[in-house]
């Protein structure tokens, strides 16, 4: 695995919308924060567009995304907000440049397309907060601040409650995932994830439970849940039902989907689409020692 220069003081980074249209004062109060923190901040020149609920054309957005990974001397790429589109970005981009000199991809969600595309390609990525969660009420985020820390070179640590459906166990392995319904949307495609040995990280947002269940069986029939070494399941928030009950919470149906398995599960990680929004290092090797009243996740 690949890891990109870690960040110091006076590096240049940029800020970016690959997706979804994102609130100029948001992006601009986030590139304040960034230079706070001692970078030169630089905001992608179509960061602003709209074109239906796109921040600009698959052009525009692809313009911006294509010079931030070919200019050398942008050290990380910020995205301002996840929504929809980065795989439509995706496909016009050229990463030769990136690959020669890779250097950090930072956000979560629809960006899971992004952190799905360096996993094929071995190089590591951090799954973390977006320009509108660098600050609550003013105060940096305790999310925003643990990111920074792991961008610096700092090995991130969690707290991470038991859980009443975790499955005791110890394992290790590279983590991957995201967004649970952008992984199952690469399913078949070249970005498709590859299971073996991993530590899936999934989580997701406004979701029906059957929609949900269904996702888990396609991981399942599809032989991916098989062949990992651990699962850990973050926030799922505002799944609902449809007009009839599914009758599970959607810990109990991931529960009931890896049942027959032995790797370690561990829910309630602290990621996904709610604060706090833990910083993930995916790529790295990381372990998992799960038992009854105690969880350690380790990155090494």
């Amino acid at each position: 695995m690949k890891f990109p220069p870690y960040l110091k003081p006076g590096d240049k980074v940029t800020i970016i919308s690959p997706a979804g249209k994102i609130e100029r004062q948001i992006a601009e109060r986030g590139a304040e924060i960034l230079c706070q923190q001692g970078f030169r901040v630089e905001i992608g020149q179509h960061a602003f567009d709209e074109e239906c609920i796109f921040a600009g054309s698959d052009f525009s957005r692809a313009a911006d995304m294509q010079k931030a990974l070919s200019d050398k001397t942008i050290k990380a790429i910020f995205f301002s907000r996840g929504g929809y589109g980065s795989l439509r970005t995706h496909l016009l981009l050229n990463w030769s440049s990136f690959f020669k000199k890779p250097k950090w991809l930072i956000g979560f969600s629809d960006i899971t397309v992004f952190h799905a595309y360096l996993s094929r390609h071995n190089i590591a990525s951090v799954h973390g907060v977006m320009n509108a969660w660098f600050e609550k009420d003013e105060v940096l985020t305790d999310s925003f601040l643990k990111m920074m820390e792991l961008l610096s070179g700092k090995k991130p640590e969690y707290p991470v409650p038991p859980h009443e459906l975790n499955r005791s166990g110890v394992a290790s392995g590279i983590l991957t995932g995201g967004n649970l319904s952008i992984i199952q949307s690469l399913r078949g495609t070249p970005l498709d994830i590859s299971p073996k040995g991993k530590i899936l990280f999934i989580e997701d947002i406004d979701e029906h439970h059957y929609h949900l269940d269904r996702m888990m069986y396609n991981l399942k029939t599809g032989r991916v849940l098989e062949q990992l070494s651990g699962l850990v399941a973050g926030y799922f928030t505002g799944i609902k039902d449809g007009e009839t009950p599914f009758g599970k919470t959607a810990y109990e149906i991931i529960k009931d989907a890896v049942a027959p398995y032995s790797f370690p599960v561990v829910f309630g990680f602290q990621s996904g689409h709610e604060l706090p929004n833990y910083p993930l290092l995916m790529g790295s090797r990381i372990s998992l020692n799960v038992s009854e009243d105690q969880v350690d996740i380790r990155t090494f």
